[in-house]
C-alpha cells in the first residue's frame, strides 16, 4: 500500500512541476506570456543587449544566502542598517558632535508607513525579484511567471490606486529606461 502512495505522490509531484510554465529570464516568451494573462501589469523589454549574470548582479542576497564581493551588488539592506546603526555614517554634523541624521524604523502598518512618506519622504523596503520583474513595464505589478532571481532594495515614494488596485509607487535604482521611467507599482494590502 505505502509503495501505491509513493508513487502517486511522486506523480503528483512531477504533474505539478510540469504544470508551471518555466521561461527564459529577458526572454520574448515571458513577455508575451505575461501580457496573454489577466494582470494588472504590462511586460516589455528592459535589457537590450546584456547577459544575463549582469542583471544577476543588481539584485542582492538573503540572510543566509551566497555571500557578496565588499561591492553593493544589490546590496543586503539589514547589513546596510546595521553598519548604520553600530558604526554611524557621515551625515553633516560636527566631527564628534553626534549631530546629524540617525536610523530608525517604521511599523508595518500601510497607515504608518503613508504617514512616514508624507512627513519625512521616501522610505526603504526590500523584496525579492522573480524573472517576470524585469520585464515591468507598466500598471501595478504582480508575480506571474518565472525563477527567484534574489533580493533588491527599492525607495516607496507614495501611493495610489490604478483600476482599483491600491499600490505604492517604487523607485527602482536600475535607471530611468528601466519599467515606467524607473519607476513601478507594488500591490499595496489597502488598509483602508
Amino acid at each position: 500500500m505505502w509503495q501505491l502512495l509513493a508513487a502517486l505522490s511522486c506523480l503528483v509531484v512531477l504533474t505539478n512541476a510540469r504544470s508551471r510554465p518555466y521561461f527564459q529570464p529577458l526572454s520574448d516568451e515571458l513577455v508575451n506570456y505575461v501580457n496573454k494573462r489577466n494582470t494588472t501589469w504590462k511586460a516589455g523589454h528592459n535589457f537590450h543587449n546584456v547577459d544575463l549574470s549582469y542583471v544577476k548582479r543588481l539584485c542582492g542576497t538573503f540572510l543566509g544566502g551566497p555571500k557578496l564581493p565588499q561591492s553593493c551588488n544589490g546590496g543586503f539592506p539589514a547589513e546596510a542598517w546595521n553598519f548604520w546603526t553600530k558604526q554611524g555614517l557621515v551625515s553633516g554634523g560636527l566631527y564628534d558632535s553626534h549631530v546629524g541624521c540617525s536610523s530608525y524604523s517604521v511599523s508595518s502598518s500601510e497607515k504608518e508607513i503613508m504617514a512616514e512618506i508624507f512627513k519625512n519622504g521616501p522610505v526603504e523596503a526590500a523584496f525579492t525579484v522573480y524573472s517576470d520583474f524585469l520585464q515591468y513595464k507598466s500598471g501595478v505589478y504582480q508575480h506571474v511567471a518565472g525563477d527567484m532571481m534574489g533580493g533588491h532594495a527599492v525607495r516607496i515614494l507614495g501611493w495610489g490606486v490604478e483600476n482599483g488596485t491600491p499600490y505604492w509607487l517604487v523607485g527602482n535604482s536600475w535607471n530611468t529606461d528601466w519599467g515606467d521611467n524607473g519607476e513601478w507599482r507594488l500591490p499595496s494590502c489597502s488598509e483602508g
